[in-house]
């Protein structure tokens, strides 16, 4: 009996190149195994300007860092140098943005347009590192264009060679352990300083109150000053002050009085319903009346003679 070929994963798939990554034995499962990468140009529906020197990824390894990226590119993809890797299921921040503030000037330079208001008030940590789901995705953002398609031909020159490519090569020391070492480490992180967390809250509290005054400052300016035809904005709110605060909690109670002494009688439909044939009904016997009334008006007619 002739043994069969033992079959070959495939290259290419649509158009990602299936690049193969060999994982080392562990004492928990000693044996080596072989983890298939999807890599391929980022081609989202709403490309931007930095969409050139993306590459993006399928697949990715569920013990994946960016560590382990920008190692994957230095050591085995010609060099790569990667900026930053967006992940599927990274941790979405819960902190507050807070307005720039007003009146300090800033120098002028190439950045000014993307820079941003730092997000504060985030709560710290409680994983060292995270860990991904089983087949997610991930947008690697080289720092320019050529590096990323530098990345994808010699992606593509190592499977047609055959190139053997060790998953986490070189990253020993550089990431958080996994394990029982994560788990130890997170025990630690659920439960923070007292004095970060308080700074947490805070830097969090100072930043919704610098938005909730930006907000009322763009109102107000809003209200104040007309647009290019001449018109001004009719906002909520109207004016601020003691006299109106006091003015509208008048009306206020005595709206409330008025609602409590009236007996609502048209709240349900039937009962509109109902409002409404009587209304006809109304209507219909004052018609009969003065009907009657012409008639009898008729009736006597002639039959009165004056004196």
């Amino acid at each position: 009996m002739v043994p069969m070929p033992k079959s070959r994963p495939p290259s290419q798939v649509l158009d990602f190149t299936v690049l193969p990554l060999h994982r080392p034995a562990l004492p928990s499962y000693p044996l080596k195994r072989t983890h298939y990468l999807y890599i391929r140009s980022n081609a989202p529906r709403i490309p931007t300007e930095d969409t050139p020197r993306e590459i993006f990824v399928k697949n990715v390894p569920i013990d994946a860092t960016e560590t382990h990226f920008k190692a994957l590119f230095a050591d085995n993809l010609g060099g790569a140098r990667i900026e930053n890797v967006d992940f599927e299921d990274a941790r979405v921040a819960k902190g507050i943005r807070a307005p720039a503030a007003q009146g300090k000037k800033r120098k002028r330079g190439a950045d000014d347009e993307d820079a941003k208001p730092e997000e504060v008030g985030q709560l710290p940590k409680t994983w060292d590192r995270e860990v991904h789901r089983s087949g997610s995705t991930a947008v690697i953002r080289c720092v320019d264009r050529p590096s990323a398609e530098m990345a994808l031909r010699e992606a593509r020159k190592a499977v047609k060679t055959g190139r053997e490519i060790v998953w986490g090569e070189g990253v020993e020391g550089k990431v958080p352990l996994l394990g029982k070492e994560r788990y130890a480490a997170h025990h630690k992180l659920r439960y923070p300083d007292q004095a970060v967390l308080q700074s947490s809250v805070d830097r969090f509290m100072e930043a919704f109150s610098a938005q909730e005054e930006e907000k009322a400052r763009l109102l107000a300016s809003q209200r104040a000053e007309p647009d290019e035809d001449g018109f001004i904005t009719v906002t909520r709110g109207g004016r601020t002050g003691p006299a109106r605060e006091e003015e509208t909690k008048g009306k206020e109670e005595e709206f409330k009085k008025r609602e409590k002494n009236r007996v609502k009688d048209d709240f349900y439909r039937f009962q509109v319903r109902e409002k409404k044939k009587e209304k006809a009904k109304d209507l219909v016997r004052g018609f009969e009346e003065d009907r009657r009334k012409v008639e009898e008006m008729r009736r006597r007619r002639g039959k009165v003679r004056p004196e």
